[in-house]
């Protein structure tokens, strides 16, 4: 029960992470899953078992809240189930022993991946015209066999490919592949069942994720408009990279002076892309706060309305003064013109 316990805490602590930056519950539960000593495949199984419930979910309320394009849904999810479901085959018909260092390297990748892309200012702008299939397809593919293999991995190698095209809102790009990954997750199940027989599933590790997932789900929608993406992938990205060298240093046979030396000089990567994030979160606010105070100087805004129309700021110029229209004297009439008095 109390490992049981453990692993919905585990599941709410995800599903918290991937609330706030539409990514990274696969990737934090397989890895703490990973590091109380379930086996690879297990792990993967049991987390994209879950994953069916939290995503149908996730993918129900990101379709209220308007946030879902089915285009791209359409174009990436049945690709991604392909790849997902090869994945699943791939990593079943292996050993433990090379699953093991596989699935860490390919989470430590990903990890460090979020430490990069999370340490530099998040693109906001965007740019003209639709994603195409053939940009559509090969993403949900590699990111399928990639979620599949390393028991996570969906939002981070999608998420960020659409987000750098700059076609789709961020909202939209979070809400679609979210509701995406319920196709993938259903997949790679699929194979895993086939791969590992229905044994493969820790059905209690699965129960306890999905309820630590769905209590989550609606925290998760307040912890975003609390806590800065911006740090918390960051912090979340050096927990996976810190407990995924472990497994890696172990399958290296790397001890001595050597592994203390790596854990130092991952700490101090780790402390640096915190650092740049922070730079990163305050540069971006005070540019929010400039261009606020300069639409509030006066700046006209988009709908052409007037400076006059903008509140007020200490030390910013003074609105035009609105002077009275003149009157209009009345003409006396014009000999000959009928009196319409």
């Amino acid at each position: 029960m109390r490992k049981l316990l453990v692993l919905a805490l585990v599941g709410l602590a995800a599903q918290l992470v991937d609330g706030a930056l539409g990514m990274a519950y696969g990737l934090t539960s397989s890895t703490l899953l990973l590091l109380v000593g379930v086996a690879p495949a297990a792990a993967s199984a049991s987390v994209h078992l879950a994953e069916i419930g939290t995503t149908l979910a996730a993918g129900v309320a990101h379709w209220r809240f308007g946030n879902v394009d089915w285009r791209v849904v359409g174009r990436i999810a049945l690709p991604g189930a392909v790849g997902a479901f090869a994945g699943a085959t791939f990593l079943s018909s292996i050993s433990t022993e090379s699953a093991a260092p596989w699935m860490a390297g390919i989470l430590f990748a990903l990890g460090a991946y979020l430490l990069v892309r999370f340490s530099r200012p998040l693109r906001t702008d965007r740019r003209g015209g639709r994603l195409r299939g053939r940009f559509l397809g090969p993403l949900g593919l590699v990111a399928g066999f990639v979620d599949a293999t390393g028991g996570g991995g969906w939002g981070p190698v999608a998420t960020p490919a659409l987000l750098v095209s700059g076609r789709m809102e961020p909202r939209k790009v979070i809400g679609s592949v979210d509701t995406s990954e319920f196709v993938v997750a259903g997949a790679a199940s699929l194979g895993f069942l086939i791969g590992l027989g229905s044994e493969g599933f820790l059905l209690p590790m699965v129960a306890a994720l999905l309820v630590g997932g769905l209590i989550a789900a609606p925290i998760a929608a307040w912890l975003v408009r609390i806590v800065p993406a911006q740090l918390l992938g960051a912090a979340i990205g050096g927990v996976i990279v810190l407990t995924n060298a472990r497994t890696l240093m172990r399958s290296a046979d790397l001890g001595g002076p050597a592994r203390p030396a790596v854990y130092v000089l991952l700490a101090v990567a780790w402390a640096a892309a915190l650092a740049l994030a922070v730079r990163a979160l305050l540069r971006t606010r005070r540019q929010r706060a400039v261009a606020a105070a300069a639409l509030a100087a006066g700046t006209p805004t988009d709908a052409g309305s007037a400076a006059t129309d903008l509140p007020a700021v200490p030390g910013a110029a003074e609105p035009l003064p609105r002077f009275p229209e003149p009157a209009v004297t009345p003409q006396p009439a014009t000999a000959g013109a009928p009196d319409r008095r």
